[in-house]
């Protein structure tokens, strides 16, 4: 089990790069994390939501993702509650109290997700959440050491060097923690160091000294392109080139899920790609992308407090195109309803009015994996759709894809989103869209030519093979730097 010092310290990167390290090796591997909190998820083969983390852990293990691998997620909606997903579905939105009194129901089904993943592996890499050291919360535990305890996994510590304060956070983890926990802890490794590890010597062996754990590995500060959970993100990281072709801004909601949509767009060094704040002025991109939100109702009404929907407004009357995923294609029409009281309790909000389009919030969400072409360079794609709601079209738009499967179910051809090339909007509720190499191609295409100048040099491909290729880096670096040795001999004494 890997288990961190606390938050974006590199859990599941190193548990990643572990699956793919082990997978290398002949073995086959499974990823496991009871609870995850996220809004960037994913849907499986079957239908079912789990986190993006555990997706990811799976293709380093070169495996289907399985809703076993993340039996409960929590989607936050607000500060105060959540959407409860267990085993793929949204059972209700909850308080923190409410789901606290709740897990207890859940330990049985976490620990036979467990089961039937490791009866068809020969290595669980679990990942905790957080810090084990949360003294606040070690009763109730189901994600650190009391799920550790549980199965009786041995854990490794993961403490991130680059924030400071690497050897007090390790030796306070070490210390707040009972004994059976610290005995459980066979190993520490310092994550994100830059510079020369040499001069960590003297720290390093003070440190072995005083928690009698052995220091595994020191991991370098690396640059790869990987998806990352929402609290790890620094918007920061996506590439602004001194002189891009073209210029993409994507509008950050409160709210915003499922950034992972735009990894693909980052890597292309010719686009640059930037996060504009609500309070911030958009400038003039080559694009506007209005992302997926968890409560669209609530981030709309923030883009019309903090004046964000006129400064989108005027950019699309200047020429500039508009593009809508999931949350941000519902804003694109006139209106949202919510009759139900899925997201709030306004019954309905105005939308920006790009689009003669109305929604309503259904009770129950929708989740697929689906396949199909666009129109748009007819072009393969596949994607995810994950939303509560049901968006009707008051009048005949061209649609921005053809869908023909469905959660592995053919379809008949079924119409999706909108793309009007004239006006320059275009709106899907599928995620995951960019990482289709010819629909990406034909859209950047399109935003040359509309800008008048040549396509992109650069090839593009499509964005799985291009994550296969950083998770074999990933896991080179991390064997150059962590004792694999010392890590085997770990899971041989268990």
């Amino acid at each position: 089990m890997v288990q961190g010092t606390s938050s974006s310290v590199g859990k599941s990167v190193l548990a990643a790069a572990l699956c793919r390290i082990f997978t290398q090796d002949g073995y086959s591997v499974s990823p496991f994390k009871s609870q995850n909190m996220s809004l960037n998820s994913h849907v499986t083969t079957e239908g079912h939501e789990m986190g993006r983390a555990q997706v990811l852990q799976a293709q380093a293990s070169r495996k289907a993702p399985h809703v076993s691998m993340n039996p409960i997620l929590l989607k936050p909606t607000t500060d105060q509650k959540s959407q409860v997903i267990v085993m793929g579905k949204a059972v209700k939105n909850m308080k923190a109290s409410d789901y606290f009194r709740y897990k207890h129901e859940l330990k049985d089904l976490i620990v036979s997700a467990y089961g039937d993943l490791s009866e068809r592996s020969d290595i669980m890499v679990i990942e905790g959440a957080g810090s084990p050291a949360e003294i606040n919360l070690r009763a109730d535990d189901i994600v650190n050491m009391g799920f550790a305890e549980m199965v009786d996994a041995p854990v490794i510590l993961v403490a991130d060097i680059d924030r400071g304060g690497v050897f007090a956070s390790i030796y306070g983890t070490v210390m707040l923690l009972e004994e059976a926990e610290r005995n459980r802890i066979k190993g520490v490794i310092i994550n994100k160091f830059r510079g020369d590890p040499s001069l960590l010597t003297s720290g390093i062996e003070e440190l072995e000294r005083l928690i009698r754990i052995p220091v595994l590995g020191v991991i370098p500060f690396f640059s790869l392109d990987l998806d990352e959970e929402d609290s790890a993100m620094d918007l920061m990281h996506f590439r602004k080139d001194e002189d891009p072709k073209l210029d993409i801004a994507v509008i950050r909601v409160p709210h915003l899920s499922n950034f992972t949509d735009f990894q693909p767009l980052s890597a292309l060094k010719e686009v640059s790609l930037r996060f504009v704040g609500l309070h911030e002025e958009i400038g003039h991109p080559d694009l506007i992308i209005l992302p997926g939100t968890k409560s669209t109702m609530e981030d709309l009404q923030k883009m019309k407090e903090s004046g964000m929907d006129e400064r989108v407004l005027r950019s699309q009357k200047a020429g500039t195109p508009i593009m809508g995923i999931c949350g941000g294609y519902q804003m694109l029409g006139e209106r949202i309803c919510d009759s139900y009281g899925v997201e709030t309790d306004r019954l309905e909000t105005e939308g920006l009015g790009l689009l003669r389009m109305e929604t309503r919030f259904e009770e129950e969400k929708k989740t697929f994996l689906v396949e199909g072409i666009s129109p748009f360079g007819e072009a393969k794609i596949s994607g995810y759709e994950i939303h509560m709601g049901e968006s009707r079209h008051k009048v005949k738009y061209s649609p921005l894809l053809t869908l023909t499967k469905r959660s592995n179910e053919e379809v008949h051809p079924l119409e999706e989103g909108v793309m009007d090339r004239e006006q320059g909007i275009f709106g899907t509720y599928v995620h995951g869209i960019f990482e289709n190499a010819g629909f990406t191609r034909s859209l950047l295409d399109y935003l040359c030519t509309r800008k008048g100048i040549s396509p992109l040099e650069e090839t593009i491909t499509d964005y799985w093979d291009h994550r296969e290729k950083e998770l074999d880096k990933l896991a080179q670096i991390v064997r150059e730097h962590t004792d694999m040795e010392k890590i085997y001999a770990i899971l041989a004494e268990n």
